[in-house]
């Protein structure tokens, strides 16, 4: 994989990075694993990054509601 896919497979967890609370962190970053793992194989990848970026835009989603 070329840093450009590396990077986009990492968005969901630096979207996380962003949410108020640790909840979302972990299952962004196992997601994002789970992405660059499956690399090979882009329908679950795709599939994998998808719930991930899903996470992180609800965990932000609530950070931003908050304030």
């Amino acid at each position: 994989m070329s840093v450009l896919q590396v990077s986009m497979a990492a968005l969901p967890f630096l979207l996380s990075l962003a949410s108020r609370t640790g909840k979302a962190i972990v299952p962004c970053l196992l997601t994002s694993i789970f992405t660059v793992l499956l690399g090979g194989e882009p329908h679950r990848a795709a599939l994998a990054w998808c719930v991930g970026t899903l996470i992180a835009a609800v965990a932000l989603r609530e950070r931003l509601r908050a304030n």
